[in-house]
């Protein structure tokens, strides 16, 4: 099975290509623009995949406060142009989304029914990116809200905080912010799998269990040897432009839904990676 993956010098797409190994046709962005429609055709037409990973998206939470037509090209309109590029070739198309596409006020997980609202633009165009895909194709489009993704090669939570480790002795890190930390390595492959193991529709994947991102940083120091020391801080005092949801921890309401290893095993699995 040939499967076509967007944004693969991403987190995502690199694990995923790793997975699929010559099965995998893999496009970055300096090869395609998902925002260009007749692009997006013209690639899914000479790949012919039977799956499409779509996991280019804009993902600069903060930099779309201000370039909010960029962000909405790359989050809504590329969405749409790939949904309706697998639909013409009868390929299954699984797409990405956020946990910031809740507002952060509940205190027990978010499932799939759960009311939306967005705080930040960034949130905005995700969800209107994951309506795009299934309003033009809802007989194969499968899209995962996930959250807190990383890896061993990209710009991240887990690579910052053991760069500022490097100098510091201790490490201020904000604790009002609780999430679920999921580690791409394990996430790409249950994506592939998906389509064929649940109905198409809205489904919520990410690493299990739920952490502050205080005990996530102490549980990255401790998991590659650091004794560093980490204080809890708030919010307050690391301003952004971009409103974070303070509480957007994940879970399924839906049966079939795959559960990834808690996001502890995600971290140790991660920064064994970093020693390799």
């Amino acid at each position: 099975m040939t499967v076509l993956v967007t944004g693969a010098g991403g987190q995502i797409g690199r694990a995923a290509l790793r997975e699929l190994g010559d099965r995998g046709v893999g496009l970055r962005h300096a090869e395609l623009d998902v925002t260009d429609a007749a692009a997006v055709r013209a690639a899914v037409e000479e790949a012919r995949p039977e799956l499409i990973l779509h996991a280019a998206a804009w993902t600069d939470v903060d930099g779309a406060e201000t370039d909010r037509e960029g962000a909405t090209r790359a989050n809504v309109d590329a969405n749409r142009h790939v949904a309706e590029a697998a639909k013409a070739v009868g390929a299954r198309l699984v797409t990405l989304s956020t946990d910031f596409v809740f507002d952060g006020t509940k205190r027990e997980p978010y499932v799939e029914s759960d009311a939306v609202g967005p705080l930040s633009f960034y949130g905005e165009t995700k969800l209107l990116g994951e309506r795009a895909a299934l309003d033009a194709y809802p007989e194969g489009t499968w899209v995962v809200r996930t959250a807190w993704v990383y890896d061993e090669e990209g710009s991240n939570f887990p690579r910052l905080i053991l760069r500022l480790a490097e100098t510091r002795d201790t490490l201020r890190v904000v604790e009002d912010q609780v999430g679920s930390p999921t580690y791409a390595g394990h996430l790409a492959p249950l994506l592939l799998s998906l389509p064929d193991q649940v109905p198409p529709g809205n489904r919520h994947i990410a690493g299990s269990g739920a952490a502050p991102r205080r005990e996530w940083a102490e549980a990255v120091l401790a998991a590659a040897g650091r004794t560093t020391a980490v204080e809890g801080a708030t919010s307050d005092e690391f301003p952004t432009p971009a409103q974070r949801p303070a509480y957007s921890v994940l879970a399924s309401e839906l049966a079939d839904t795959p559960v990834l290893p808690p996001w502890r095993v995600g971290v140790a699995a991660c920064m064994a990676g970093f020693s390799a």
